[in-house]
């Protein structure tokens, strides 16, 4: 399916736009159950470290003599671990390069330069990774700020850099995270081996497992809440049907703090992104990693598709099951190429939404180097783009209330109709029951009381309804 997708200079894209900025370390979650931890030193902070690696089940062995232990260290080790495979073992004594072989992790809290780095030295020896507390240069890896919805964990890093930033930040995350999370995500351990079971890989799980998140994020989990799920697997199961789905999201005037976040959880669900050249790297930071992504905008002079290539390719890859997400500098909605493009995809048979952008400035469309739209000067009527009808515009003609000069060609069409008959919604609502999409320069008289033109055709839009109304009673 990638052939579709990526020209003959792949690999200069893929080097130009790589998934994966540069990190300063590696994020890895190890399991410790079971594992004996070498500790070293019995102050405060080190007792943080032993109860954190107890509550991971680790078996925490702590050499320090009894003087040597703080108040806190001494009442852990008297209590009980947190976790069931959990334990702490004192030896009265100070640590040797001995009692490092066969750990999983060697840690300390030295006081001077010299015994950190022997510690260190005395680690590496054994093959077992080192940390020395506040001492980044001893240290083979480090321990971040944690956010605790076991088994879902959020750990923050500054690379040493700046630890009051990492706790600023697992304070914000605290709060968007739900406590309920840690239920849901132990139902989703219970379920996995189900949904894998019931469901194929593809588009049916993945819609399963996305609406699981969204029921995470906006209740907790009730009674009976797992055979509903299973229920929603067996739907799925018999719609058979491969088909993928369309999605065109805005990105606004580029930078990823402009992203709406229906915008980053689509990014996040994306198997394919069509992305224009407006798009930051941070915003495509954003994405899901396993997505493919290919530049498809022809003034980024990376691809040499036109517009109807780009369809055609976005048509073969929903059809294969694949969520396309049309990634695009602005706000679709005020797009009418984008209009168009749901509209026809609409018309195949592929399920299109859109994720409205946030509104670009004057000075934004400069520095993407977005050509503004153009506007007829003899054009009375400031007109908002991308309002379009799926239903043939009406023609009407007529005179004012007072019988004077002729309204010209004003193009209307009812704003009445339903929410799923115009691709993005209804469109706007003039007052009077009309909306006015475009109209012609009329003559002065429609301008009398100093009236711009549209209220004057909103009136007589009003007149012709009532008239209407008042014939048929």
């Amino acid at each position: 399916m990638d052939a579709l997708l990526l020209p003959r200079n792949e690999k200069a894209l893929r080097a130009e736009r790589p998934r994966m900025m540069p990190l300063a370390k590696l994020p890895v979650f190890w399991a410790l159950e079971g594992r004996r931890v070498a500790l070293a030193g019995g102050s405060d902070a080190a007792a943080w470290k032993a109860e954190l690696l107890a509550a991971c089940g680790a078996e925490v062995h702590v050499y320090a003599p009894s003087g040597d232990l703080g108040e806190v260290c001494a009442r852990l080790i008297a209590g009980r671990a947190p976790h069931p495979q959990g334990s702490f073992v004192h030896h009265n004594v100070a640590w040797t390069p001995e009692v490092l072989a066969g750990a999983a992790f060697a840690i300390a809290d030295c006081e001077t330069e010299e015994e950190a780095q022997a510690f260190c030295q005395a680690a590496r020896d054994a093959g077992v990774p080192a940390n020395v507390i506040d001492k980044p240069a001893y240290c083979q890896f480090q321990f971040g700020s944690i956010v605790n919805r076991s088994p879902v964990v959020v750990s923050i890093s500054t690379d040493g850099a700046a630890p009051i930033l990492a706790q600023a930040i697992r304070r914000r995350i605290e709060t968007l995270l739900p406590p309920a999370l840690k239920d849901w995500a132990s139902l989703a351990q219970t379920l996995r081996e189900t949904v894998n079971a019931r469901l194929k890989a593809g588009a049916a799980r993945r819609a399963f497992w996305e609406r699981f998140v969204d029921r995470a994020f906006q209740e907790t989990p009730e009674e009976g809440v797992e055979m509903r799920l299973v229920t929603e697997m067996d739907r799925l199961s018999a719609n058979r049907t491969d088909t993928g789905r369309v999605t065109l999201v805005g990105a606004g005037p580029g930078g990823a703090e402009h992203l709406t976040l229906k915008a980053v959880r689509a990014l996040q669900a994306a198997d394919v992104i069509l992305f224009d050249h407006g798009i930051s790297d941070e915003v495509l930071e954003l994405a899901r990693r396993e997505a493919t992504r290919f530049p498809v905008d022809e003034r980024s002079g990376r691809t040499c598709h036109g517009q109807e290539d780009v369809h055609g390719t976005v048509v073969s890859l929903a059809r294969a099951g694949k969520h396309v997400v049309r990634l695009t500098s602005g706000d679709p909605v005020t797009s009418e190429g984008a209009g168009e493009e749901i509209v026809r995809l609409r018309h195949q048979g592929i399920l299109a939404d859109v994720v409205p952008g946030v509104a670009v400035t004057n000075g934004e469309i400069a520095r993407l180097g977005v050509p503004r739209p153009a506007r007829n000067s003899a054009d009375p009527i400031p007109r908002r783009p991308g309002r379009w009808s799926m239903q043939p515009p009406t023609f009407l003609s007529g005179r004012d209330a007072s019988g004077g000069m002729p309204f010209k060609q004003g193009i209307m069409h009812e704003a009445k109709r339903p929410a799923d008959r115009s691709p993005l919604g209804e469109t706007e609502r003039a007052w009077s029951g009309f909306a006015v999409t475009r109209a012609h320069r009329t003559p002065d008289p429609l301008r009398r009381s100093g009236r711009p033109i549209a209220a004057a055709l909103a009136r007589f839009a009003l007149l012709i309804t009532s008239r209407a109304g008042a014939g048929g009673s």
